[in-house]
Parts: C-alpha cells; sequence; structure tokens
C-alpha cells in the first residue's frame, strides 16, 4: 500500500502551482466564438447608437411647444419634414431625430388631423430619445480579458462592428488509456478477463464539456516503453490525461514513467474512492494519471483535471451546481480521506427538500452507480459519515 498520501487539497494546490496557464491565443470571425474566452480587453471603436434615435413611433417635437399639454387641454403643432418652432415630424422607434428636434411625443399622446397634429403630453427635453452613445461610449472597455463570452456578449461586437476578436486557445489533451485487459470498443465480443475501454472515453468527453479539445489515443498495454512512446509521441499536447496502471502492483507503470520523463509530484491522495491518483509535469505540462476503477477515475477528474484544464485555458471557476436534500440513510466516512459518495435524488429538481438515496459508498469499480447517481455527498477528512435524516449538500454531476 502507499506508504504516503497526500491530503486532497493540498496534492491540487501543489499541482495547480506547478504549470502556467498557456498564452497562445487565434483571432476568429465572432461567430465562432460562443463559450470562448476573450484574450484581451475590448474597446469600444465607435459610439453605440452613432446618432440620437428616437425610442417610441411617434413625433418629433421641441419640448418647449409642448407646454400646457395635457389630457384635458393639447397644443396643436404644424406637421413638416423638419422641426422648428411650431412645427413636429413623424419618426419611428429607431429612427434619426431631426435637427431642431429634442423629444418625442408617442402616438398615443397625439392625434393627427390632416396636415396638424394634436398633442395631449407635456414633455421634457430627452424623453423617449435616446442620445448618442446611450448604450456605449466610444472608448469604454466593453469586455474584459479572460470573460467567457456568450451570445449576448457577441451581439453587442457585432455592434460596434467588429468581426474578429483574439481568443485564448483551447488546450489540446491527449487522453492515454492503459491496460491489458482492456479492450476496444469496436469489438463485438469479449473473452474472459477483457472489459471495454470506458475511461479514456469518459475522460475525454469531459474534456470537451469543460473547455479542451481531447486526442483520444489507442489502449496502451501495460509496458513502460509503450506508455513512454505514448507519451512522447504526443508532446504537442497541452496536457495528459492517463487511465489505469496508478496502483502498486506489477503491471503499474505509469507513476514510475512519470516520474523518469519529469517529475512526479504526487502518488497517493486522500480521496475516496481515488487514492491511487498520481499527478505530474512532464515539459511543463501536466499529467493527471487516473485510477483505472471507473468511479475513481471520475473523481480524479473532477477534482484534479477539470482544474487543471480551467488554469490552461484562462476558464474562469465556476461554482459546482448544489442542491439540499435529507438522507434516506447512513453514509460513512473516511477518517483521513475526502470521501465522495454517491446519491440519486428522489426529486431531483428541487433545490431543497428532495431525499438523498445512498447508492454506494464503496466500490470504485462500479461504473453504472454513477450514472444511476445525481450526484455526489462530500465527507470532509474529519468526518466519520452522516446519518440518515441528516440535511446533506449534493453536488451534481455534470
Amino acid at each position: 500500500m502507499f506508504r504516503e498520501r497526500m491530503n486532497a487539497d493540498e496534492a491540487g494546490e501543489l499541482f495547480l502551482k506547478a504549470f502556467a496557464p498557456l498564452s497562445d491565443t487565434e483571432n476568429l470571425p465572432i461567430e465562432d466564438c460562443d463559450g470562448r474566452i476573450i484574450a484581451e480587453n475590448i474597446t469600444a471603436g465607435i459610439d453605440v447608437p452613432q446618432y440620437r434615435r428616437a425610442a417610441m413611433d411617434g413625433f418629433a417635437v421641441r419640448a418647449g411647444d409642448t407646454l400646457g399639454a395635457g389630457g384635458n387641454s393639447s397644443v396643436v403643432l404644424k406637421l413638416a419634414m423638419a422641426v422648428q418652432k411650431g412645427t413636429c415630424a413623424r419618426v419611428h422607434t429607431g429612427s434619426p431625430i431631426p435637427d431642431g428636434a429634442d423629444a418625442v411625443v408617442m402616438l398615443e399622446d397625439a392625434v393627427l388631423r390632416g396636415e396638424s397634429v394634436e398633442i395631449f403630453a407635456q414633455l421634457h427635453p430627452g424623453k423617449n430619445v435616446g442620445e448618442t452613445g446611450e448604450d456605449i461610449r466610444k472608448g469604454e472597455i466593453i469586455l474584459k480579458e479572460g470573460k467567457i463570452l456568450r451570445p449576448c456578449d457577441i451581439a453587442v461586437l457585432a455592434a460596434l462592428g467588429i468581426r474578429n476578436i483574439a481568443v485564448f486557445r483551447k488546450p489540446l489533451v491527449v487522453v492515454i488509456p492503459t491496460g491489458e485487459e482492456l479492450v476496444s470498443r469496436e469489438s463485438t465480443s469479449l473473452r474472459e478477463g477483457e472489459v471495454y475501454e470506458t475511461n479514456g472515453l469518459m475522460a475525454a468527453l469531459y474534456v470537451r464539456k469543460w473547455g479542451g479539445i481531447p486526442r483520444l489515443l489507442e489502449i496502451v498495454e501495460d509496458d513502460p516503453e509503450k506508455i513512454k512512446d505514448a507519451i512522447s509521441s504526443n508532446l504537442d499536447a497541452d496536457m495528459f490525461i492517463t487511465s489505469g496502471g496508478t496502483s502498486v502492483g506489477k503491471r503499474d507503470y505509469v507513476p514510475g514513467v512519470v516520474g523518469s520523463m519529469g517529475t512526479l509530484l504526487v502518488h497517493g491522495v486522500g480521496i475516496s474512492p481515488g487514492k491511487p491518483t498520481a499527478l505530474g509535469i512532464i515539459n511543463g505540462k501536466p499529467v493527471v494519471c487516473m485510477p483505472g476503477y471507473p468511479v475513481a477515475g471520475i473523481v480524479a477528474l473532477y477534482f484534479f483535471a477539470r482544474a487543471a484544464l480551467r488554469k490552461l485555458g484562462h476558464i474562469p471557476d465556476e461554482s459546482d451546481r448544489k442542491v439540499r436534500a435529507v438522507l434516506s440513510g447512513k453514509i460513512p466516512g473516511r477518517t483521513g480521506y475526502k470521501t465522495f459518495a454517491r446519491v440519486k435524488l428522489e426529486t431531483p429538481y428541487l433545490n431543497t427538500g428532495s431525499k438523498a438515496i445512498p447508492l454506494a459508498v464503496s466500490g470504485a469499480g462500479i461504473l453504472s452507480s454513477v450514472s444511476k447517481a445525481d450526484g455526489f455527498v462530500i465527507i470532509p477528512e474529519n468526518v466519520e459519515g452522516y446519518d440518515k435524516g441528516e440535511e446533506v449538500e449534493v453536488v451534481l454531476i455534470e
């Protein structure tokens, strides 16, 4: 067994300090930038709007000409193309305000009578008028470096006439599944002792979900030279995730390979399941070594790989989605370990008050327990567990 085991939070902190974010950027059309991270501050080059515009359908007027107008009295202005004392001009929402006008009477407050307009509202200057730069001022920083772009942000860029912007490059993550027992999903049958490869697939899909570009390799045998070759052949990657071969058995070579090619920072972490997780650095690039058992693997992905990917890609941290729920049964913790207990929510769409049904608190190889689960209850290292009826926080599984 592991002679040393590092506290989970300390391991994560040590790991994240060992590498730098990517500095590479790419210039993309704004329509391709939804969900991307801005690599520089965006400054407005024009005013929006660039002209005074009508905020309502109605008549552009001089506010002073409406003095005395009201529900029981009116003023009458002549309809004209230009606005001067005693005249008004028809305008539509968004259209320019004619020179001389400083307000707009809404259609509801006016009656057109031939070539004249009877007005029943007294206005002040600026009423129903959108001033130049009211939305965005020229020179204003409208979006800051590091922001995740949303469709509404891209619409603002379009309003400024911006066609392309610089965004941080997505991290390329090489995923390497290892193990003699693994069989490609293309195989149509399994022999005794064989299982389909799933961890690499799961890791690659989470990499994509979390903002990276996955490169899933073919299964690598439990051979240190072949594992080393798989890494050496993909040094264009920004990050590596391996699956399997992290324990202390005769065929568990991965941590040793990482140490021989770079720096093995951690081997053995106080998380359950997931103790055999290893973390390292090769050529300045983070390496997360997932245990082969699927549930332990997903815990390692959530706790270490996601944080590393966010740092590499300048992706802002986002709080996990959490709900409060009442346990329908006891869940034990493990002293010295941060325990991830799988639970199913009786009513998964409630923010509070649902029952949390424990599915499995052990059995790191029971992949279906994660698929059936709605989330994890994370039990701290110094807590022996939670009793039936206790209200707990459930971290929802993405």
